[in-house]
């Protein structure tokens, strides 16, 4: 993507660096940029940014180990992967999860997913 992205999304994180390293490898992104408060990660598909919580609200979220999903989250972004079961390996690998079954859209596959911090996403793989 050249330039600066023009959609995207923004996931506030309590580890930085392990939020960051589940979705590079989940999605394959590159790291654009990075310091102490911010990854800036992009693929052909999506810009994403991770924005570190400031200390004082981080001291008050708790991620279980495994995660719990986030059930009273108002999105979920979803993102397009190659293959579904690779994605589910990749996602237990870098401390997520695949969960629930899957189902069929209009020309994809469908599962939900938790990153580590509980935070609940959808994957999609295309039916061609």
């Amino acid at each position: 993507m050249p330039g600066p992205a023009k959609a995207g999304v923004l996931i506030y994180a309590k580890n930085l660096g392990t939020l960051s390293r589940f979705y590079e490898e989940l999605l394959g992104l590159r790291v654009l940029a990075s310091d102490n408060e911010h990854v800036v990660a992009e693929n052909n598909d999506i810009q994403l940014v991770l924005h570190a919580m400031p200390a004082h609200l981080a001291a008050e979220v708790i991620i279980a180990s495994p995660p719990e999903p986030r059930e009273e989250q108002a999105i979920k972004p979803f993102f397009t992967v190659a293959c579904l079961d690779v994605a589910a390996q990749r996602a237990q690998q870098f401390g997520g999860f695949v969960f629930g079954p899957a189902w069929a859209g209009p020309g994809f596959a469908v599962r939900n997913a938790c990153d580590p911090e509980g935070n609940i996403i959808q994957l999609r793989q295309s039916a061609a």
